[in-house]
């Protein structure tokens, strides 16, 4: 009994401690920061529905429960913020100056802006079409009671984290969230956009018509002609300083054309590009920001930016990113999008997020992980997601390169939304969220990943407004790469060709370890001298897209030369190991030019030159073209070169965004680059039944010299075949039939998994555990089972050396058998151990 108690009051007094430092930020040992890792800032969004009362010892009870529920993380920030979803943004155009003004707030599930009054319809009518309240009888606010939940957040969140505390207001174009009269009654002529419907977003740089009321920043009303930014601009600088806001969040899209969420826009509607408009365009979407800086100067700005990616925001709504970027005008980049790994486009979420980040206004960035919605009915976490980790672990493998050579990683993360459309905040979900995300910020990129997307952030804004008949490259570029992904071609590290230049001419072997992933540069240009060096000095490079702008010198180098033009129906053979299906891919492709970039030109110029390999022909009845060829020439000290022509395998239907061509009936384009890899040693390859099961997504990342995949598998009956040129890799805490020399492996949906050996073995089946130190020298100890005659790389943490690492025959604790012999490996491979002819049992112990 006295054990019990003892027992119990050092569990109580451990609890209460762990409260004590919370609220006092102190600790007698110093936290473990995520091994060096830690968020600049974390930020939880919220809407005011949890404030189910307007009382102030009441306001007080949320706040102190919002930062109690994220305190294990929040402990891993410099500085914590909360967003505020307090209304549409409505409450920042209406604001007259008077503290006692009615607040219209997001207290609706639904739309509130539509034909019907709220509450009323039709059952039958979606959440789309009609809004309810949230609750009976929700609170009413004042803008003076939302100034002081304002202050009673900051006040809770500092005395309970012991950081700074920082809260932001938000604006939102559309019609979700709270009625806006002034969007959709008294100012419809600013709705350009739309995303929810004919004319139903503002648009940035759209211009307001008189208007006689009185407003904060407009005490004698709107002039005619009045443009939007400049209203917007000097109505937030009101709102935001007499509330006690730090900063201001433009969402869907704000800020960054005309339509947010369509593959179509101000220059492409889906037929052609009006490239006659770009000047305009770009010119007007600039100015928004200008004005808005004039009259609103001082608070920071954050975006979510379009759901869309950099490439093709310029080219079908002259986005121009780069501009908006170098203009001064104190903001963070656009996030990854929230909305596409919903729907399962992890493609489209990646290349959205890497092309956005390629380059940046400073070295700041976020990530944003969606986990309830507050306005329509779901919950992700739970209902959308089925409480997987998937849209955690891959775009938290996502890095980027900087000119120095620096893996730099999100210095943000946001949540939305703590709390869900009752205005409840279930603390299940930080509890079952929280470990993923530390999880994945532990395991974060330190080192470029074995692709690296080398993305012409520069090129595309120059083809764009100077080279207008590329406007097709730009836009076919990225759809094609977000194909690629969702087809399984594992693709997370990128750096801006201008930023590659830089680093390139410094650290020449930098990339020595990776394949280069990149566009056909622009003639002349330094990154097509550097790319040149790089091949010729041992790179590994994959080029995709037409060669129609190609200079002389670099179609050389591809042996490729350009003649007419085709598009339509081609019959496809390749040489290439393709995925294992019972119903096998279709042996006929669709190219469509307006989504590809034209027509398909590409052939071998030498056809007789054995350094050259056709991979993937393309024959229309009696016309062929070269889709996909290798070559690697004596003189590259090892390099290699793929050039993959490319076709979109995609069109613009009523979807939001393009619609990949039926893969039971037309082969996938841009499956090929997954394929291609083989040509450097890396096999991703998928067994399953029929082309209609979509293939898994992956990420491979580089962290303390481990290998850590990432993975979304939408058919969990698919099988995943890995190989790479080190061996078969054995990941961490599975067993693996090996089948050719290749790992083999039946995945969850959502999964993500270190290894650090890979195996040089026909068959058989191998476990990979993780055991006990068991001595106090070592700290780690990982035990492998089932080897035959096999030889191993190992990759151990960094800083290993040949002396610290062990290996033992098959034994037990103490492991005193006799060591097995333990060589240095390939300089190729970087940081590895060799181990010869191993059969049976093997630990390793560092």
């Amino acid at each position: 009994m006295k054990l019990i108690s003892y027992f119990f009051l050092a569990l109580t007094g451990t609890i209460f401690y762990s409260c004590y430092s919370i609220k006092n930020n102190s600790s007698p040992v110093p936290a473990n920061t995520l091994k060096g890792k830690p968020f600049g800032t974390i930020t939880l969004e919220t809407s005011l529905k949890p404030f189910k009362k307007n009382d102030k010892a009441y306001i007080k009870s949320v706040a102190t429960e919002m930062f109690t529920q994220w305190a294990s993380l929040l402990r891993h920030a410099d500085t914590v913020a909360i967003m505020l979803w307090a209304s549409d943004g409505s409450e920042i155009l209406n604001y007259s100056g008077k503290p006692g003004q009615s607040l219209e707030w997001a207290r609706y599930i639904g739309n509130p802006n539509t034909k019907h009054a709220v509450g009323s319809g039709p059952k039958e009518l979606s959440l789309h079409e009609r809004a309810y309240l949230y609750m009976d009888n929700p609170p009413n606010f004042t803008y003076n009671d939302l100034k002081l939940i304002i202050k009673i957040l900051k006040e809770t969140g500092t005395r309970l984290t012991g950081k700074p505390v920082r809260i932001g207001s938000t604006f939102d174009p559309g019609p979700e969230f709270a009625r806006s009269d002034f969007k959709y009654k008294k100012h419809p002529e600013i709705l350009l956009g739309n995303a929810m419907g004919t004319k139903s977003f503002v648009n940035c740089y759209s211009v307001l018509n008189a208007d006689k009321e009185s407003y904060a920043g407009f005490p004698n009303g709107i002039e005619a002609n009045t443009p939007f930014g400049k209203f917007f601009g000097r109505q937030s600088r009101h709102f935001l300083k007499d509330m006690g806001f730090d900063y201001l969040w433009l969402s869907n899209g704000f800020g960054f054309g005309m339509e947010a969420w369509s593959s179509k826009g101000a220059i492409f509607d889906g037929k052609a590009f009006d490239t006659g408009k770009l000047a305009e365009v770009q010119t007007k979407n600039l100015d928004f920001w200008k004005l808005f800086r004039t009259e609103c100067p001082e608070f920071q700005i954050q975006t979510r930016g379009t759901n869309l990616s950099t490439g093709t925001d310029l080219a079908r709504d002259g986005v121009d990113l780069r501009g908006i970027y170098k203009g001064g005008f104190n903001l963070l980049p656009p996030p990854n999008s929230p909305w596409a790994a919903l729907d399962g486009d992890f493609g489209m979420e990646l290349v959205g997020y890497m092309s956005r980040i390629s380059e940046l206004p400073d070295s700041r960035y976020l990530f944003r992980y969606y986990i309830h919605d507050p306005w329509w009915v779901n919950s992700p976490w739970f209902d959308r997601y089925g409480a997987e980790p998937h849209d955690i672990y891959m775009p938290m493998a996502v890095s980027r390169i900087d000119a120095e050579g620096r893996v730099t990683l999100p210095s943000q993360l946001n949540f939305l939304s703590i709390d869900n459309s009752f205005g409840n905040m279930p603390a299940q979900v930080p509890d079952e969220v929280i470990p993923h995300i530390l999880k994945a910020r532990y395991d974060a990129p330190s080192a470029p990943g074995p692709l690296v997307w080398v993305y012409p952030f520069d090129e595309y804004h120059d083809w764009t407004y100077q080279e207008k008949d590329r406007l097709k490259e730009v836009y076919f570029g990225d759809w094609f790469i977000r194909q690629a992904i969702n087809n399984g071609f594992p693709l997370n590290t990128v750096i801006s060709t201008g930023s590659f230049n830089k680093l390139i001419q410094d650290k020449p072997a930098y990339f020595r370890q990776s394949v280069l992933l990149t566009v056909v540069p622009s003639a002349g240009s330094v990154f097509e001298n550097e790319l040149i060096r790089f091949i010729e000095n041992g790179g590994k490079v994959m080029v995709y897209g037409p060669a129609d702008h190609g200079s002389e010198k670099f179609l050389e180098l591809l042996n490729l030369k350009n003649i007419a033009p085709l598009e339509g129906e081609f019959n496809i053979d390749t040489d290439l190991q393709a995925d294992q299906l019972e119903q096998a891919y279709p042996k006929k492709m669709l190219h469509q030019s307006l989504f590809s970039a034209g027509g398909i030109r590409t052939v071998l110029k030498n056809k007789t030159e054995s350094t050259t390999h056709v991979l993937m022909r393309m024959q229309q009845g009696a016309e062929s073209r070269d889709g996909l060829w290798s070559r690697a020439k004596q003189d590259w000290n090892g390099g290699k070169l793929i050039y993959i022509r490319g076709t979109s395998s995609s069109s613009a239907k009523n979807e939001k965004l393009l619609t990949p061509d039926n893969p039971a009936l037309w082969a996938t384009g841009p499956l090929y680059l997954r394929y291609a890899l083989q040509e450097f040693g890396y096999y991703f390859l998928v067994a399953k039944q029929s082309p209609l099961i979509k293939s898994p997504v992956l990420t491979v990342a580089r962290s303390n010299n481990a290998f850590y995949f990432s993975g979304y598998v939408p058919g969990t009956t698919a099988k995943q075949l890995f190989k790479f040129p080190q061996g078969a890799p054995l990941l961490t805490g599975y067993e693996t039939m090996l089948k050719n020399g290749a790992s083999t492996y039946h995945l969850p949906t959502a999964w993500h998994k270190e290894c650090r050996v890979f195996v040089l073995q026909n068959d058989g089946i191998i476990s990979v555990k993780e055991t006990y130190p068991g001595d106090a020298q070592v700290s780690r100890r990982i035990e492998i089972r089932g080897l035959k005659n096999a030889d191993l790389r190992v990759f151990p943490d960094e800083g290993t050396t040949k002396e610290k690492l062990q290996a033992f025959p098959g034994t037990s604790y103490p492991w005193r058998g006799q060591k097995i012999d333990v060589q240095q490996g390939e300089e190729k491979f970087g940081n590895n151990y060799l181990i010869k002819n191993v059969t049976g049992t093997l630990v390793l112990a560092w």
